[in-house]
């Protein structure tokens, strides 16, 4: 079946991490856990925040969507990835793709957008504390996670017309375990210069930004703290250093992936697995050990559970 008269690829073929049966199911294995992991632990964030109401500062309102994205991002690819490794069926038709391509960047920006957002929260909270309540109303909340969903969403339409209006009439083979615009670009039949720059200005440069605006605003909460580190301060401090833990796990792969041409250097599918599935494993883990009150939570949670 072509698509109009510029494409005749029905289907692609994901090469996954490995052909060595032994290490695929390994691999199903390790990706089995992490994703049991990234649901229970997400969900479990999500159910604490919302029964209890000593949560309900905007810190855990923006820490409970942190884990909502983290279960839709890590769903785009994991549960595929698992049905491969098991089956051995490797092929994916275009339209899915395609579809897979939209959802990783929708969702993946969403969370860059959400984390800065996190940072942005934490230097109200710290830097600003009698404006804080101010600042950061539930009004004001509601609109920052809207404004990253719609951040979100824009940069990923921009990826999804970018690869959709390439020809496709060739190879069908990504070397890789889902699809992205980098390893699918490599396959147009086309000049693909112009389109590659486009992409690397769009991803790459936004997750740059972010990082850049996460650190510079991490260094004005050490800034101002420096000088008084009382008990507050340093509890305040262990919640960013979560977050810096957070950051450096989600946009240094990103930035290592994105911010070049599709051609410059090989993308390698275990730096992927980074941000595509550890990262998202480890966020509840990371939370969760180094905030008591989440702990606290959970156990007044737990015995009301058994009760």
């Amino acid at each position: 079946m072509a698509r109009g008269n510029f494409s005749q690829v029905t289907e692609f073929i994901l090469l996954g991490l490995s052909d060595t049966r032994e290490l695929q199911l390994l691999f199903f294995t390790l990706f089995l856990l992490a994703y049991t992991m990234v649901l229970l632990g997400n969900l479990l964030i999500i159910v604490t925040v919302r029964c209890d109401p000593k949560l309900s500062s905007p810190l855990y309102f923006l820490l409970c969507n942190l884990s909502f994205i983290d279960i839709c991002y890590t769903s785009v690819t994991t549960p595929r990835v698992l049905v491969a490794l098991l089956s051995g069926h490797k092929a994916i038709a275009f339209e899915a793709c395609m579809a897979q391509l939209f959802f990783l960047h929708f969702v993946g920006s969403s969370e860059m957008f959400l984390l800065t957002v996190m940072a942005f929260d934490r230097y109200s909270a710290i830097c600003r504390p009698l404006h804080y309540t101010a600042i950061m109303a539930r009004r004001t909340c509601w609109a920052l996670v809207a404004a990253c969903w719609a951040g979100g969403f824009t940069h990923s339409i921009v990826q999804a017309l970018l690869t959709l209006q390439l020809p496709f009439c060739g190879p069908n083979t990504i070397h890789s375990y889902f699809c992205d615009v980098l390893p699918v670009v490599r396959l147009a039949c086309a000049d693909t210069a112009l389109t590659e720059w486009l992409m690397a200005s769009n991803s790459g440069l936004i997750s740059l930004g972010c990082f850049l605006v996460l650190v510079a605003s991490y260094a004005l909460i050490l800034a101002k703290v420096r000088a008084r580190l009382s008990q507050g301060h340093w509890k305040a401090l262990s919640t960013c250093a979560s977050h810096v833990m957070v950051v450096t796990l989600l946009f240094m792969p990103c930035i290592f992936t994105y911010l070049r041409p599709a051609g410059a250097l090989p993308t390698s599918k275990y730096v992927c697995v980074i941000y595509t599935t550890f990262s998202p494993m480890m966020n509840p883990l990371i939370y969760t050990l180094r905030s008591s009150e989440v702990k606290e939570s959970m156990w007044r949670l737990w015995k009301r559970c058994r009760a």
